[in-house]
């Protein structure tokens, strides 16, 4: 039975959602040449420590709770590499050092004690939360609301996700497209045609519309294989790890001009209940390259997209046992582009006091991430309606930052 998501197993991609959308490749490739604003949305899953990936070495209290794991001040001589200065409170991790310049051009900003309201500690409900955007986990994601209805020339190509399957963000009533793998991706000419023509045959009209723009998804992507891409700006994009093969594909269709308005992509490992650091520089060494890479290789087309980072949830203020932290509560969140006024800690800093802690073990998340997220959306991609892309959040007075508000 043919249902509004479906899966073309051969191609590596999934797509759902769906409208009654005409579109034919080459009206498509003449509107997709417009330059577009493009918000980039990127999944630490597992649950990163923030307080170890920006440092709050002006608290005295984080060296108590962390003497085994605790990153040294910077100017620090003795012991590990000290972390990296950013405003004379907070430092980068030392393995985060190439953001440092993104940091420097006030491309980067750092939103403090981030995170949901709600108090759970499952990975799987907070994740939902969060890529639902709203209490209840509905079933379509907040990324996936927050774009206008398409119109008849949008791109196919306009949501992405670079992953094997469709994440809830994405989910929704706009068409939104999986992709695996860009490089590696075939269609296989001669099932490709009979597999469209049973989809254009459907008698369900949104299942018909979809499949039709799949297709011409992927006639998109293989005009793009047929010319090999390289990075600009001489960007090395990190190997061995799926956020940077991701990013340097998002890229690639960005810069092709592909109509892509919203992109997707995730990166696992961060749920560090024991020997943080080693595992912990691992993800973040993969990350930090990704980013800057990604931002170099984008060059002056930065200043038409934002990327955002985020974590289910942080972790414990204090170490563990084992080397390593618990599941906790608030995190931090990064905003990477060229309209982002960055080089600037955002967010009230709750403290790390006993009585400063939520529930007396974890950083307080004065920062709802609804609130970030809201103001890239509406500042951004221009969507006037925060309350439909968040259901029942209220928003508190904007942080600014955007150059335009």
């Amino acid at each position: 039975m043919l249902t509004r998501r479906f899966f073309l197993r051969g191609s590596a991609m999934v797509m759902a959602g769906a409208g009654p959308v005409p579109f034919w490749l080459g009206r498509a490739a003449a509107s997709a040449g417009s330059r577009r604003k493009i918000l980039v949305a990127i999944f630490q899953r597992g649950a990163a420590d923030g307080l170890n990936v920006v440092v709050p070495f002006a608290e005295k209290r984080y060296y108590t709770l962390r003497p085994t794991l605790g990153i040294p001040a910077p100017g620090a001589v003795n012991g590990p590499q000290p972390a990296i200065d950013l405003d004379g409170r907070f430092g980068l991790n030392p393995v985060l050092q190439p953001l440092k310049a993104l940091w420097d051009r006030q491309m980067l900003a750092v939103v403090e004690a981030t995170g949901s309201p709600d108090p759970t500690r499952s990975h799987f409900d907070a994740q939902d939360y969060m890529e639902s955007g709203t209490p209840g986990m509905k079933r379509d994601g907040w990324l996936n609301r927050a774009l206008p209805p398409a119109g008849p020339d949008a791109s196919p190509l306009r949501a992405i996700a670079m992953s094997a399957s469709l994440p809830r963000t994405l989910q929704g009533d706009c068409p939104a497209i999986a992709i695996n793998d860009v490089q590696q991706f075939k269609a296989g000419a001669e099932n490709a045609a009979i597999i469209e023509r049973l989809y254009a045959a459907s008698p369900d009209k949104p299942v018909a519309a979809a499949g039709k723009d799949a297709f011409a998804a992927m006639r998109m992507i293989e005009a793009l294989n047929r010319t090999p891409y390289n990075p600009s700006g001489g960007a090395q994009y990190p190997q061995g790890g799926p956020l940077g093969r991701s990013l340097r594909q998002i890229a690639q269709l960005i810069k092709a001009d592909a109509g892509v308005e919203a992109a997707f992509a995730e990166i696992g490992g961060w749920d560090h209940h024991q020997n943080e650091p080693q595992q912990m520089n691992n993800v973040l060494r993969q990350f930090g390259a990704a980013l800057t890479a990604f931002a170099t290789d984008m060059g002056d087309r930065m200043e038409d997209v934002v990327l955002v980072t985020m974590s289910e949830f942080g972790r414990t203020a204090q170490e563990n046992g084992d080397n390593g932290t618990d599941h906790g509560h608030g995190d931090l969140m990064f905003v990477l582009g060229g309209p982002v006024r960055g080089g600037k800690v955002y967010g009230a800093w709750p403290g790390l006091e006993k009585e400063q802690l939520y529930e007396g073990r974890d950083l307080a998340v004065t920062t709802d991430f609804r609130q970030v997220l809201g103001e890239l959306v509406s500042g951004h991609l221009g969507t006037p309606d925060v309350g439909q892309v968040f259901p029942g959040y209220r928003a508190t007075a904007p942080l600014g930052l955007l150059k335009s508000t």
